[in-house]
């Protein structure tokens, strides 16, 4: 079993960036497949970038690809979310979550293990 805190979150300007991390302790992050969600309010949670547990690939959502990036390093058991050119649209509690290896990154029911939430709010 892993457990999972995210840190980083924060207010921002409209066009500014955020780095998030997820701190994993109890097991290696290396046993994971990774990724990140969001949930604002009044809308369902949705998954924003996933990784590979090798780092070897990446999946974003239309809507923050070329903006977000998604990394690892598995010696220090974190895994990051590099937000760029923030958008109001941005506003949501993100987390980290955990999946099986070779599950599918894309769809939140794969995720057995989640952190708590970090809150990014990004100002017009």
């Amino acid at each position: 079993q892993v457990q999972l805190v995210e840190s980083g979150g924060g207010l921002v300007q409209a066009g500014g960036s955020l780095r998030l991390s997820c701190a994993a302790s109890g097991r290696t992050l290396s046993s994971y497949d990774m990724g990140w969600f969001r949930q604002a309010p009044g809308k369902e949670r949705e998954v924003v970038a996933a990784i590979r547990w090798s780092g070897s690939s990446q999946y974003y959502t239309d809507s923050v690809a070329g903006r977000f990036t998604i990394s690892r390093d598995n010696a220090k058991n974190t895994v990051y979310l590099q937000m760029n050119s923030l958008k109001p649209k941005d506003t949501a509690v993100y987390y980290c979550a955990a999946s099986r290896i070779g599950a599918n990154v894309k769809i939140e029911t794969s995720y057995n293990y989640w952190g708590q939430g970090t809150q990014v709010t990004v100002s017009s």
